[in-house]
């Protein structure tokens, strides 16, 4: 049985959390969830979903040049970070989606632009099929099909297994000193800087927070999602790190033909954590496309 313990706590743990400020804690959908709002409150909502294993951290730099333009709502996703983790019932695609939903709900926003990393851009995916309308959808590096070959079959068995066995996150987080958190984060293409590493690893040493990813990859059906894709109608960007290799960027391109509106944004030298690698390409990037998708939509209003 896991304890409040096995979590990272608000009080020690987010004493310097990058963007402290634009924190607060919400509660819907039977959850606490930690939720970061930057930005004019007037202005349009631009929604920021991280991926498997990180939390609010991940949008250190880029969530402050989007909030220039936008009202940036960031959150840590079930089981990471801050928030509280969802039961195992709940804990499918279709489930975190609906959870967010509700949190949205809760909030009282509507996002007009969503951004997700790997495992949130299929989130956000999920939504957008089952009935959200944002103006655009960003897959950064999205994790939005299954993986390739036997993987497929092996991997989500795999992380059933770990996450099934209470042992496997207290080895994870006893053994996630900085040395192992690097080679984690090179593993993914990427490159970051001592600072994000040691968010990273406060993250992993918490045995709650590596349940909840594992609980996350366990859990989730992308075969599913990957049957439904081809009715994803909201205009998708789908930018891909030319180093990534956690997924692979040729993804991306095969995917761009079964959508009805997408297109590919290829960024050099950048990995799978391009957004924290260089926010401001990042944040360049989406804010030209974001600002073209507004104007479409007021044009056909």
């Amino acid at each position: 049985m896991r304890t409040a313990s096995d979590r990272p706590l608000w009080e020690r743990d987010g004493a310097d959390w990058p963007n402290r400020s634009a924190s607060r804690f919400v509660v819907a959908s039977d959850l606490t969830w930690h939720v970061q709002e930057l930005g004019a409150p007037e202005a349009p909502v631009l929604l920021l979903l991280h991926g498997t294993g990180a939390a609010t951290h991940s949008w250190a730099g880029l969530a402050p040049l989007l909030a220039a333009h936008f009202r940036v709502v960031a959150l840590d996703l079930p089981g990471h970070g801050f928030t509280d983790p969802l039961p195992p019932g709940r804990l499918s695609l279709p489930g975190m989606a609906s959870a967010i939903r509700d949190l949205l709900t809760t909030l009282a926003v509507e996002p007009a632009i969503v951004v997700g990393h790997s495992a949130g851009a299929a989130i956000l995916a999920r939504l957008c099929l089952d009935g959200a309308r944002p103006h655009l959808l960003v897959a950064l590096n999205g994790a939005l099909t299954p993986f390739p070959g036997l993987a497929s079959v092996l991997f989500p068995g795999l992380a059933r297994m770990l996450f099934l066995n209470p042992v496997t996150p207290r080895i994870f987080a006893w053994t996630a000193d900085r040395p192992a958190v690097e080679r984690l984060i090179r593993g993914t293409g990427s490159r970051l800087d001592p600072r994000a590493l040691d968010l990273y690893r406060r993250l992993f040493r918490y045995p709650g927070h590596v349940a909840g990813a594992l609980g996350m990859m366990a859990n989730w059906d992308l075969a599913a999602l990957d049957r439904d894709i081809d009715r994803l109608t909201v205009p998708t960007l789908l930018l891909v790190g030319g180093d990534d290799r956690a997924i692979a960027p040729e993804t991306a391109f095969a995917l761009k033909e079964r959508l009805a509106d997408a297109r590919v944004r290829l960024l050099r030298n950048l990995g799978h954590l391009a957004h924290e690698e260089a926010p401001d390409r990042v944040a360049e990037v989406i804010l030209e496309a974001a600002g073209t998708a507004l104007t479409e939509r007021c044009e056909t209003s």
